[in-house]
């Protein structure tokens, strides 16, 4: 369906047209009308279906006319698992405000910097995007005042259950005033999300994107059989072989990603490594120049992969296997995004044979397996 006939303002509607976006996704066909009626809605959808825009878009549409704020008070707040998420939801906010005759001020706040910036750029904010974390330490320090939100969003809300920010959202839902439209978006329905929503909500509007969230049909998958020791042996000799110039490679940990970016540096391959124990600007630094195909191998562990949101990624290599098999699908998933084909590649080694063959019956997929024994990978 067509942008224009969504309820949007035309400025907005010019501003999706020049970013090349012409026609909605379904849950931006379903959410966007229903937010704009100040309905409350429960949006669920998988990672890279368009929810950002879902809420963004109306957001705007609903502040457009709102006076300057003078003040500490925003009128929407959008609280977000990851610093890298808070990050990618302002930026597409920032983006699209753009295009309203009168500018929406956005500001993003995490935790992992300084305080202080971030207090004194409260002033005059009307959406504010935070993680949980910080959001309580701005408002415990007097820099923010929640009692003028009139919407409030719970982006990847099943990631923030799951991350154990359970009490945090109390205490913030104490702080907000009763009357306010509240969204919640997620890529699953937990029984943890459905307890979340019934307290949060009346009546809401469920929207529930079927089968997205295991639609990995546009991606190709192979594995190969491979020793732990020939791991990266076989990542560079792939890079070469297959002329790949953008490629998201997941690990285990921050301390494997580290070690495989920097084997990869000292063989002549632009590579960074991304996690939770890098500092924001080197996170953000490493993320930026993926993006911007300044790097070819972008490492990263499966908290960090939601703010890396790629629509036309090539590649996406399992380094070491996931723990789930729901994490395998989200891992792949960050290619083959809004309809583009990708390539998926897992390495297996003899240790880990057995829960890949788990990951596959509990996906109910089946997987080329290729020995790596015959292989001249030096």
């Amino acid at each position: 369906m067509s942008f224009i006939k969504l309820g949007l303002p035309k400025t907005l509607v010019a501003a999706l047209a020049e970013q090349q976006y012409t026609t909605a996704y379904p849950i931006q066909t379903k959410a966007i009308p229903t937010i704009l009626k100040r309905k409350n809605v429960l949006g669920i959808a998988k990672t890279g279906s368009g929810k950002t825009a879902s809420f963004v878009l109306p957001i705007l549409s609903m502040l457009q006319g709102s006076p300057t704020a003078k003040s500490r008070h925003p009128l929407a707040l959008v609280i977000v698992p990851t610093r890298e998420l808070a990050v990618q939801v302002g930026d597409v906010f920032k983006q699209f405000s753009k295009a309203l005759l009168d500018p929406i001020t956005t500001k993003v706040v995490y935790g992992g910097v300084s305080i202080n910036p971030q207090m004194k750029a409260m002033y005059g904010v009307q959406v504010l995007v935070a993680t949980p974390g910080r959001l309580l330490d701005l408002i415990d320090s007097n820099a923010v005042n929640l009692y003028t939100v009139k919407t409030l969003v719970l982006d990847e809300a099943d990631k923030m259950l799951n991350l154990g920010f359970k009490e945090e959202m109390k205490r913030i839902l104490r702080l907000l005033p009763r009357e306010r439209q509240n969204l919640l978006f997620s890529a699953t329905l937990s029984p943890d999300l459905e307890s979340l929503s019934a307290i949060v909500m009346k009546d809401p509007v469920v929207i529930k994107i079927e089968n997205e969230a295991t639609d990995i049909s546009q991606i190709h998958q192979t594995s190969y059989l491979v020793s732990e020791e020939k791991k990266g042996p076989l990542l560079r000799y792939l890079i070469k072989t297959k002329e790949i110039t953008q490629v998201l490679v997941f690990t285990s940990s921050g301390y494997k990603a580290d070690n495989v970016a920097d084997k990869l540096r000292k063989n002549g391959i632009k590579a960074a490594a991304i996690h939770g124990k890098k500092s924001q600007s080197a996170r953000n630094n490493a993320l930026n120049q993926f993006k911007a195909g300044n790097l070819t191998v972008l490492v990263a562990t499966d908290l960090l992969s939601r703010g890396i949101d790629i629509n036309e990624l090539p590649y996406v290599i399992n380094y070491e296997l996931p723990r789930s098999p729901k994490d395998y699908v989200h891992r792949i998933g960050r290619t083959g995004r809004a309809d583009a084909s990708g390539i998926a590649i897992s390495f297996v080694s003899p240790e880990s044979l057995h829960h890949f063959k788990v990951i596959l019956k509990k996906n109910k997929l089946y997987v080329d397996l290729i020995d790596t024994a015959a292989l001249e990978m030096e």
